[in-house]
């Protein structure tokens, strides 16, 4: 978008990615187009500068990682303009990898589905046996914590007095294509009608939401 001639406001509370976009997009902040902020999405600086403020507001495989989703997703109804649009993209907690495996470094782990679904001290368990290091752990146990199905989300963003403009499951996820070199591909739609089963086939869910 940044290419285009739009400009773009980004927030990260981590200081090392922090760091690491500046760095990536150096070239866009330096022509005023990009704007990046280390703050907490909460904090009153961030909410000043922030407010009212966009057009699209993207959250592409973010949302699982947020605690407290039910008091997120409401929150940034403030950010956007009134014709504003938000867009999610997030793999569904149940589907093979939704547990963010891939990130352990033991490649058995890594490729193995739907282990992240085991009880926590199971879990936990699982991952010391293989050597996983502690920060991978806890990683990984906070994902385990914050990761969302396709209808816990669409009961919060309901119950947040949104509506949903536009969704799209995939079977296959478009970001396999630059990982594997596969194609996306769509959900089946008898899958989308069957609830909570199609969460472990779907590996990833887009949605546009605006206010209501």
């Amino acid at each position: 978008m940044l290419e285009r001639g739009c400009s773009a406001t980004g927030i990260e509370l981590n200081k090392l990615k922090f760091e690491f976009a500046t760095e990536n997009i150096s070239i866009h902040i330096n022509s005023g187009r990009a704007t990046l902020i280390n703050k907490n999405v909460y904090e009153e600086e961030a909410l000043a500068t922030l407010k009212e403020k966009f057009d699209l507001i993207v959250l592409k495989d973010v949302i699982e990682h947020i605690p407290n989703q039910e008091k997120f997703i409401p929150y940034i109804k403030q950010f956007l303009k009134p014709s504003g649009r938000i867009f999610f993209g997030f793999p569904p907690w149940y589907m093979p990898h939704g547990g963010h495996q891939q990130i352990c470094e033991s490649k058995w782990l890594g490729f193995l589905p739907y282990f992240h679904l085991l009880p926590i001290s199971l879990y936990r368990a699982v991952l010391k046996i293989f050597g996983e290091h502690e920060g991978t752990i806890h990683e990984l146990l906070e994902i385990k914590e914050t990761g969302i199905s396709i209808e816990r989300f669409e009961r919060i963003v309901v119950d947040s007095n949104y509506e949903i403009e536009k969704k799209q499951p995939y079977l296959i996820n478009p970001i396999y294509e630059d990982k594997f070199g596969w194609k996306p591909r769509k959900q089946f739609s008898f899958v989308n009608k069957i609830p909570f089963l199609r969460n472990f086939i779907t590996t990833c869910v887009y949605y546009v939401i605006r206010k209501k």
